[in-house]
């Protein structure tokens, strides 16, 4: 019986260790989409105790304690920490097999440096030994971050944001990490949201310019583009149910637009057909900038009406949704090549099942630009897990080149979760050395191991064209 999450933990052959320990283990972190607050980075917050940090705002443990017919006070309610926490412990000794039982005690151990098991018996040992730590001072966010290897984050910023915490950060010498900006124009997409009009006020005092038309509306977006591309922004985030492609004429699209600013009910394909002409435009500008498109989708949002009113979103009731997109998926890309005006696009879905339709879609549309021009992103949210990265790497050495892969990201709110890259590269490492095990791959350290590097950091770097110094292989 091997040891409970030791040194080799996942590896299981010489070659993966000898991979994960020579090559993975050694590379930076580059978290190039997560969720964490930018304000909270500048002032270097710090955390009363561990509940602060593992429970607030992960709606990935909610969901579980919910599972375990906790009540609501004790997850998202009022009820003190302490109790949350055990909670969280009971609930914990019943995830076998969830990656939030591997997530939670790398953290443990990495952060902590309690090597023990979490559960109901031990919860007030744990709580007692991670509140003790998170008074020392390199427990704040930022020394978090530096302390997890970290050289470069992009949180996710509205377009509107006036960015001011991006600008603390950037003009503070102390604090050697990049913190950049990530543009994610979701909430001027949704056209037949309620809060379509306020959003395009909020926009327009942004940006300065007066809203009435969707011209006016890409003029403002173009204006707030060059704001982001200042502040160092490189890539955009689209958060889509699915990707779309129902084009439409522009005299189409302004009457679209002019009667959801009057607040008038915008249907289902009008919906769509506005979500595409802004897709296509805004794709337009990326290319012309450089950045990088990021699409995610294949998510039914906001399930269990009754609690969502009660909570809000982003608090655990979304589910994958099965409508597969490859078809309008790739019609909007080729609509996009046509032109010459397809940026870098990374395609994330949350329908494991889409994972070769993503990876056939990639391979219609790669160019000398960059190596891996197009890219099927990490395995997202519900399959960020061990076999949900099995699945997803595997499709993608199938189809495709894993060796040009941009490797993994965080997708999170947690100042702990970087330990999500090192479980990663684990499972990365032990897959490619599977394959050399069973003489699938010849042995070579040298290339294989610059393989890894690349995927675990480099290949985003130059992805990205972030301004980092990257290891050497």
């Amino acid at each position: 019986m091997k040891a409970f999450m030791d040194q080799d933990f996942l590896l299981e052959s010489d070659t993966a260790k000898t991979l994960y320990h020579n090559y993975a283990a050694k590379m930076p972190i580059l978290d190039y989409h997560c969720h964490i607050s930018p304000k909270e980075i500048a002032e270097d917050r710090r955390f009363s105790n561990i509940t602060q940090v593992w429970l607030g705002g992960d709606h990935y443990k909610w969901r579980q304690m919910r599972s375990n017919g906790v009540e609501e006070k004790y997850i998202t309610g009022d009820a003190p920490d302490r109790e949350k926490f055990q909670k969280w412990a009971e609930t914990l000794e019943k995830a076998m097999g969830n990656p939030l039982y591997h997530w939670s005690h790398l953290e443990l151990q990495r952060y902590f440096g309690y090597h023990g098991v979490l559960n109901s018996d031990t919860a007030e040992e744990v709580w007692q030994l991670c509140n003790a730590k998170l008074q020392d001072p390199g427990m704040s966010a930022r020394n978090l971050i530096k302390n997890s290897n970290v050289t470069l984050l992009c949180t996710t910023d509205d377009p509107a944001d006036d960015l001011r915490y991006h600008k603390v950060i950037r003009e503070d010498d102390s604090f050697g990490v990049q913190v950049l900006p990530a543009w994610r124009p979701e909430n001027a997409m949704k056209i037949a949201s309620p809060g379509f009009g306020e959003y395009m006020r909020r926009l327009q005092e942004a940006a300065g310019i007066e809203i009435k038309s969707f011209a006016d509306l890409k003029r403002a977006l173009v204006k707030r583009l060059a704001f982001f591309d200042e502040m160092g922004c490189r890539a955009s985030d689209h958060s889509l149910d699915y990707a779309m492609y129902v084009p439409a004429d522009e005299r189409e699209i302004e009457e679209i637009f002019a009667r959801a600013l009057t607040g008038a009910p915008v249907s289902y394909e009008e919906d769509l057909k506005y979500k595409t002409a802004f897709l296509l435009f805004i794709a337009r500008e990326y290319k012309r900038l450089g950045w990088a498109m990021q699409l995610h989708y294949g998510v039914k949002r906001d399930n269990d009406k009754a609690r969502f009113r009660t909570l809000g979103p982003d608090t655990g009731f979304d589910c994958i949704d099965n409508h597969t997109p490859s078809a309008q998926l790739a019609d909007l890309l080729n609509a996009l090549a046509e032109e010459d005006a397809l940026p870098k696009t990374v395609l994330y879905s949350l329908n494991p099942t889409d994972n070769a339709s993503i990876g056939t879609v990639l391979g219609c549309f790669q160019d000398s630009e960059c190596r891996g021009k197009i890219q099927q992103g990490s395995a997202w949210w519900f399959n960020d897990n061990k076999q949900g990265m099995i699945d997803q790497m595997t499709s993608l050495a199938n189809l495709g080149l894993l060796a040009n892969f941009i490797g993994m990201l965080t997708d999170s709110r947690s100042f702990l979760s970087y330990t999500r890259h090192e479980y990663f590269r684990r499972i990365l490492c032990n897959l490619m050395g599977g394959w050399v095990e069973n003489g699938e791959y010849p042995w070579d350290e040298k290339r294989i191991g610059r393989m890894v590097g690349d995927i675990a950091y480099r290949n985003a770097v130059n992805y990205f064209g972030f301004h980092l110094t990257c290891p050497e292989p």
